[in-house]
């Protein structure tokens, strides 16, 4: 009888370690796709960071400072429509709905719906 109890309980924690090392295999694909996920936002705000230096250079260069309230000018509107087609063509959303975020090489309607209407 003792040694019925005791083959139970090793049965017992063989299930154990069977659940732990899929709750591991789990953790460390979910940690895996964070670091994937990281790793990619750290890009992105990399590139956002140095186009905003290349705007934030081209505004001084004009004898504006970054920041400062003006009244936009017609060439500066299409100047803007001309930049975020820009930004979509570099693969990211300039839509409100997604705005900044990547599009990893797939069309959005938002964006595209957009950009036409600023055409129009």
């Amino acid at each position: 009888m003792m040694d019925r109890n005791f083959l139970d309980k090793v049965m017992e924690f063989g299930q154990h370690l069977d659940s732990a090392n899929r709750q591991y295999a789990e953790l460390k694909e979910s940690v895996a796709q964070m670091m994937e996920e990281n790793h990619a936002l750290q890009i992105e705000n990399h590139h956002l960071r140095n186009r905003l230096e290349e705007i934030e250079k081209q505004l001084e260069d004009r004898g504006r400072k970054p920041g400062k309230k003006h009244q936009p000018k017609s060439a500066e509107i299409g100047e803007g429509h001309d930049n975020l087609a820009r930004l979509y063509n570099e693969g990211f959303h300039v839509c409100n709905v997604h705005f900044g975020s990547s599009r990893k090489g797939e069309d959005c309607l938002f964006c595209l719906s957009f950009l036409n209407k600023q055409n129009g």
